[in-house]
């Protein structure tokens, strides 16, 4: 009984530990808080996507620890299977500013969209190269958290094909072209290749595929 008493308390209870000092704990190491927002940002991510169209399946995470197998979760829709990689804004990226052509004030920001490491990735044309940049198709659909923007869940999506590449100048022509910029600019509202509406990406997603 009293096993499954503990296994019900919440986290604050196992530990022992009020939400204000928790809170605290998050506060004082970024580290910590970069964890746990991203895992928090992924549970929003489904609960935003399931609502958005019941017709979107999860399919559950991929293994976090695999270096071939990019892409946080999995989806399903209209049937196909879709690799969704979960990114966070750079903090200190963030600022609101003032656009002249429409008038009214806009969030920009930068996400960082690469590898947790360097791992060997492999090129079509058989060459390798040590990086810690994704490649072009490992994911299909990028969702970034925009929750720094307005401290509310919303996320911003592109495909995958519409990503900007690698300008990093020690990389061959061909390598840039088969690589992912690391850094991505992210606005609020969104502006493309970024959509506030995953079905829009969704869609031409699919399109692509058949």
């Amino acid at each position: 009984m009293n096993e499954k008493k503990s296994y019900r308390a919440s986290i604050l209870q196992r530990w022992s530990i009020s939400a204000a000092e928790l809170t605290e704990l998050v506060d004082n190491n970024p580290s910590l808080r970069g964890i746990m927002l991203g895992y928090v940002a992924e549970f929003h991510l489904i609960k935003t996507l399931t609502s958005v169209c019941p017709a979107i399946k999860d399919m559950g995470k991929s293994d976090d620890h695999s270096r071939a197998n990019k892409g946080d979760r999995i989806i399903k829709y209209r049937g196909i299977e879709i690799k969704v990689e979960s990114k966070s804004l750079q903090t200190n990226s963030i600022q609101q500013l003032f656009d002249e052509k429409t008038g009214k004030k806009i969030w920009t920001g930068k996400t960082q969209v690469d590898a947790s490491d360097r791992r060997t990735v492999r090129f079509p044309n058989g060459t390798t190269l040590e990086t810690t940049c994704l490649k072009c198709g490992e994911f299909d659909l990028l969702a970034v958290n925009c929750f720094e923007f307005e401290k509310r869940w919303h996320f911003a999506f592109a495909k995958n094909s519409d990503l900007p590449h690698s300008t990093y100048k020690k990389y061959s022509t061909y390598q840039r072209k088969h690589l992912l910029a690391t850094l991505v600019p992210v606005t609020w509202p969104p502006q493309p290749p970024f959509y506030s509406d995953p079905i829009v990406v969704l869609k031409s997603i699919i399109k692509e595929r058949r």
